[in-house]
């Protein structure tokens, strides 16, 4: 898998993923280099290539002279998650991703829910993108602080979480909204596929659902787009609870 950019080069040195070689536009030999000192700190090969070779490795087309060669992404279980969630002495906060295909969202949606202190995200294993060059790029570095579980079924993951005293919420129209829901507590948001949403199957195995006002004719929002601000008013509620406790 490759890795490019000098952002999300840098986050994966600075994280678990391991890389193998990162190859370097020949222009940048013999200047001082951050990516080129970070790999001598980390002891990792690196090699000076002609940028069309860069060009024809890369996937996205904006490599910006740098690629590495990475192992596959490192996925967790979704134990993993609640740990980290209870070493931090925090209510876990979880995002379920019912078939998510583009790549782009994914990143982005990896992006929001780093920033937004989510613990974990949930993947099903088939019928949905997987972490790849362009999730890694996309996600700006944030897919190195987070924990990813991809799951055989995502209904029994749900289960667990449920059983494990998290509520978990499909995020689908129709819903309560969720500026009146107090959703402060242990939670997982549940988000749609880009063009059908949450699954019905999926929406009996969930405690509620909860969605965002849209006032325009317009009647659903990019998945990243709704998943952001979703994770934000979480985010939002739990500081204010966090402050009314320190005032009482």
């Amino acid at each position: 898998m490759y890795i490019e950019g000098k952002n999300a080069i840098r986050q994966a040195l600075d994280s678990n993923i391991t890389i193998n070689k990162i190859m370097v536009d020949k222009k940048y030999q013999g200047r001082k280099d951050e990516i080129i000192n970070l790999a001598v700190q980390h002891k990792i090969k690196f090699e000076f290539v002609p940028k069309v070779v860069l060009d024809k490795k890369s996937k996205t087309g904006h490599h910006q002279g740098y690629i590495a060669e990475s192992v596959d992404f490192n996925y967790c279980e979704v134990s993993d998650i609640l740990e980290k969630a209870k070493s931090l002495g925090q209510k876990p906060f979880i995002v379920l991703l019912d078939g998510i295909e583009d790549p782009h969202n994914f990143g982005a949606i990896i992006r929001s829910c780093e920033c937004g202190g989510v613990h974990g995200i949930i993947i099903p294993k088939n019928r949905a993108v997987q972490v790849n060059e362009t999730v890694i790029r996309t996600s700006a570095g944030a897919i190195a602080n987070m924990l990813i579980a991809k799951v055989t079924n995502l209904k029994d993951a749900i289960n667990y979480l449920k059983e494990n005293d998290v509520f978990v919420y499909a995020c689908e129209a129709g819903g309560e909204i969720i500026y009146d829901k107090k959703i402060d507590g242990a939670v997982g948001l549940v988000i749609g596929s880009e063009g059908f949403g949450v699954k019905k199957s999926i929406l009996p195995y969930c405690d509620g659902t909860i969605a965002l006002p849209l006032m325009a004719k317009v009647n659903s929002l990019n998945a990243s787009v709704a998943c952001g601000i979703m994770v934000f008013e979480v985010l939002r509620q739990r500081l204010q609870g966090e402050k009314n406790a320190k005032i009482v």
